[in-house]
């Protein structure tokens, strides 16, 4: 048996032939890590700490196409990391001339959290599209049926009459919010440069005279932001990170377990657009990017609670705390980005059906307006006297219309769904 040539997502649906599951490959991070240290090489010999031919040496050494991602992960096993065989590999393609140049005066880590930072920012690039996509989508929904009626559920059970348009409106409040969060994160993703026990001391060594202002120079030549401290230990980024991705699922999540719910076959009220088959009942049209995503929102508050718990990392650098973050964010990032790529499916495909939707208002024969009506009766008969005799009616089961005390009563539940219209049309302010 040969070893296996990498993660084709077999087993993970959700995120397989996404776009964010190629930025998130090994190859992708292959690039990344070859981008650091090229990135490197370069902030240095624009700080006369590298001769110019170095830079160009190195950079064009840096081609993915060059090196072996299985034998890398290999030889990672020894040192702990895929650094330092990369390193070894990139110095001798290098040549003689300027491999000494390559990776000097950095740390492992410092070129994996820049890589990370570096295909983070490549994905969640790719996520904001879809977010923008899904927000569209949303958008022409909640127009579209911002006076279709539908009954409003909770804990399970019809409530009072909602419209359409305001749950749609609601869902895409969910994917702006994940947005702004996402741009917020995205935006403030750093460049990591410290050297062995973040001092930068190294760089001194190597005759910088402001070590200080090298981590600023690599920041600019990989379109990251420059950070304040060297970062290993303090995994502010990794924490907003884990919040950030953990928060898109969920919110996607929300948007998924209602489509689930309202596309039950003895609701109906929604269809998504090219639903999956099954293997053994031909009639069947499973609503299959609503559970992608809601597989994906189930596992990322595990995934971002790994992160958060790497959070505590002992000294200048830890021994375990920094490995353990590598594999959940990677999760993490594909998950989103399945999720996202999904919702913006589901969101553009989405049938609604408002006949489904009237009908079902109907079911509770009037009870659905049984709060408007409470209301109405108590100037005349007394609080608790209309809330007893309407429990009452309810609980025989029979038609509000058919009980004298309600014969001028309005039972049309599209007459109380409140300012839903309004609140439809502030939601669709916000862009």
């Amino acid at each position: 048996m040969t070893a296996p040539s990498g993660d084709t997502g077999l087993l993970a649906p959700g995120w397989a032939g996404s776009a964010a599951a190629a930025a998130t490959g090994d190859e992708a991070y292959l690039r990344a890590l070859l981008d650091a240290e090229a990135a490197l090489t370069r902030a240095q010999a624009a700080k006369g700490l590298a001769p110019a031919e170095a830079a160009t040496a190195v950079t064009g050494a840096a081609d993915t196409g060059a090196f072996d991602v299985e034998s890398l992960a290999g030889r990672a096993r020894a040192g702990g990391n895929p650094v330092i065989p990369l390193v070894a590999d990139l110095t001798e393609a290098v040549g003689e001339a300027y491999g000494p140049y390559v990776h000097r005066g950095a740390t492992s880590q410092d070129i994996l959290d820049t890589a990370t930072m570096l295909v983070t920012a490549r994905t969640l690039d790719l996520v904001l599209a879809d977010l923008g996509r899904t927000e569209q989508a949303l958008a022409r929904l909640a127009a579209e049926h911002r006076d279709t009626a539908m009954p409003g559920r909770t804990l399970t059970q019809h409530a009072v009459p909602t419209t359409f348009g305001l749950k749609a409106a609601g869902w895409r409040s969910l994917v702006l919010d994940t947005r702004d969060r996402m741009r917020a994160v995205r935006e403030s993703l750093p460049a990591q440069l410290g050297g062995a026990a973040g001092t930068l001391a190294a760089f001194g060594a190597y005759g910088a005279s402001d070590p200080a202002g090298l981590p600023e120079a690599y920041a600019r030549e990989l379109g990251l932001c420059a950070p304040e401290l060297p970062w290993h230990a303090l995994r502010t980024p990794i924490g907003d990170l884990a919040g950030c991705l953990a928060f898109a699922a969920g919110a996607l999540g929300k948007i998924a377990a209602d489509v689930l719910t309202l596309s039950r076959t003895e609701i109906a009220e929604v269809v998504e657009g090219g639903g999956g088959g099954s293997s053994a009942m031909p009639h069947k049209s499973n609503p299959v990017r609503s559970t992608l995503i809601a597989a994906a929102a189930r596992r990322a508050p595990q995934l971002a609670a790994t992160l958060y718990g790497a959070m505590a990392a002992e000294d200048e650098r830890p021994a375990g705390a920094w490995h353990a973050e590598w594999e959940p964010l990677r999760d993490l990032l594909r998950l989103v980005g399945g999720a996202a790529r999904d919702a913006a499916e589901l969101a553009e495909g989405l049938r609604v059906r408002p006949e489904a939707m009237r009908e079902h208002l109907d079911l509770t024969h009037g009870l659905i307006v049984s709060e408007r009506l409470s209301a109405e009766l108590a100037p005349v008969l007394g609080r608790a006297r209309a809330r007893e005799l309407l429990t009452r009616l309810a609980s025989e089961e029979q038609p509000l219309a058919d009980a004298p005390e309600l014969a001028d009563a309005d039972l049309d539940p599209t007459h109380y769904t409140g300012s839903a219209r309004t609140l439809t049309d502030r939601a669709l302010e916000r862009r």
